[in-house]
């Protein structure tokens, strides 16, 4: 029988199938079900920076407003004494590793690395085995260079992992004029981790409301092909480990990125429109298809069809084929 175990960040996971950040990781029942289906391991829902920067303020000018403010405390809080939505998060992310036994990631949703840095060290304390850093910044303002718009991912993970001695991932975007060369300057950086992509916010409107609206919320498995594309490109250049997110919708999928050069795949849309009981036939296909191919442990294939592996590696760097489309 085939042996789905894998190393991710470091952790070991009974297979490469991470339940990534979403709502349906923010609730204690349905994760417990994600882990009795198989699940390898499994990423909390994000708390966002704002949140964690607002109760800050508000905790700082009660204090002031009491006369009991010290220099220290504009350092450091006690997060375990704020109220919703922080103190809250931190208790479910204990909670949620006393009643399970595969690895929690917990999830920082940011854009600076001003005012929440340490909030990271008090989620270290709950117990959880990593933390994952959903880092997004559009790179929309004209006046900014790409160095200036790069530099914010650095700086996070720099302080972060100063900060934490918990493994560290950055799930971010392809939104970078020489995205090679920033991935694989990120990954020498301390992290564990890169995961590509993170899935952004695409805004809509409506023609007769002019009313904005959200856009495509869930992945589709045509999506798959941007994230393929650069876990084969970097598989074997990068410092770190690769986990592969959006478009994974099915066991193939995820034997795909695995192929391409993964350690670990992350899903989520899938699971809204089949629900959980997908986790299971993910798995199972990944297990029949290794067996079929006589595959033993998931890292006689890891990167397999990478792009420093594959007898075609330009294929993954030809955006146009001719003999694809000369007839259409």
């Amino acid at each position: 029988m085939a042996n789905l175990s894998t190393t991710y960040m470091g952790l070991k996971l009974r297979n490469p199938l991470i339940i990534a950040s979403s709502g349906l990781t923010e609730n204690i029942d349905d994760i417990v079900e994600f882990e009795a289906r198989g699940a390898g391991a499994v990423v909390i829902k994000s708390i966002f920076e704002e949140e964690i920067i607002a109760k800050a303020h508000d905790n700082l000018n009660r204090m002031q407003a009491s006369g009991f403010i010290y220099p220290e405390t504009m350092e450091y809080f006690d997060y375990d004494s704020m109220e919703d939505p922080i103190s809250n998060y931190l208790e479910f992310l204990g909670k949620v590793k006393r009643e399970t036994s595969i690895p929690i990631l917990a999830s920082i949703n940011c854009v600076t690395a001003e005012g929440w840095i340490d909030f990271a060290k008090r989620i270290e304390d709950t117990g959880v085995d990593g933390l994952e850093l959903n880092v997004f910044e559009l790179p929309s303002d004209p006046n900014r260079t790409s160095e200036q718009n790069e530099q914010v991912y650095f700086d996070i993970a720099e302080r972060v992992t100063n900060m934490v001695k918990l493994p560290v991932a950055m799930k971010v975007g392809y939104y970078h004029g020489a995205l090679a060369n920033f991935l694989v300057s990120l990954s020498e950086t301390p992290i564990k981790a890169l995961v590509l992509f993170n899935r952004f916010y695409n805004p809509d409107f409506g023609i007769n409301t002019l009313e904005f609206t959200p856009s495509s919320v869930f992945s589709t498995p045509a999506e798959l092909s941007t994230s393929l594309r650069w876990v084969a490109i970097l598989s074997g250049r990068v410092s770190c480990d690769i986990a592969a997110s959006t478009g994974v919708h099915d066991g193939n999928a995820m034997v795909k990125q695995l192929l391409a050069g993964a350690k670990a795949v992350q899903a989520c849309s899938t699971f809204y429109r089949n629900g959980k009981e997908q986790t299971t036939f993910m798995i199972r296909q990944l297990e029949d298809w290794m067996n079929q191919n006589g595959f033993k442990a998931i890292e006689d294939f890891t990167g397999k069809m990478s792009q420093q592996k594959t007898y075609n590696p330009a294929a993954f760097e030809r955006v146009q084929f001719m003999k694809y489309f000369h007839d259409l």
